[in-house]
């Protein structure tokens, strides 16, 4: 029997290419259940829809241009990692907790740092 060193996670086992795909179909479904589950991060999707093209279309320097749409993905990828603090939060204990509490509200200011960081960034790289 191959038994797993308990320093070793089971599920670490693919390499190359197959490691790859397993981690775009991974990705593909945790977006999904973004979109399904997360009513700020659909939110934040529609900002970004918005905001991505009209940065494209923005008479600014490639630079300025990467800055405006990079903070507004900045946004995303913050409100995913909050997303997921708070769902295994909830998995641990649906109970009051002093340390469920920070770690979600320590997410929820990350996400609204990023949001305040797409603010500054888009005064800036506008204003000049």
């Amino acid at each position: 029997m191959n038994a797993v060193p308990p320093d070793k996670s089971p599920h670490k086992g693919k390499t190359g290419l197959k490691r790859i795909l397993n981690a775009c179909v991974y990705s593909i479904a945790g977006l999904r259940a973004a979109m399904q589950h997360e009513a700020a991060f659909r939110q934040e999707v529609l900002l970004a829809v918005l905001l991505v093209p009209a940065a494209l279309l923005m008479p600014v320097s490639a630079a300025g241009k990467a800055l405006l749409v990079g903070s507004v993905l900045l946004v995303l990828i913050v409100e995913l990692l909050n997303s997921a603090i708070e769902a295994v939060v909830d998995r641990i204990s649906l109970e009051q907790h002093e340390l469920a509490k920070r770690a979600k509200d320590i997410g929820s200011a990350a996400v609204m740092l990023a949001l305040l960081n797409v603010v500054v960034v888009w005064a800036l790289v506008l204003l000049g």
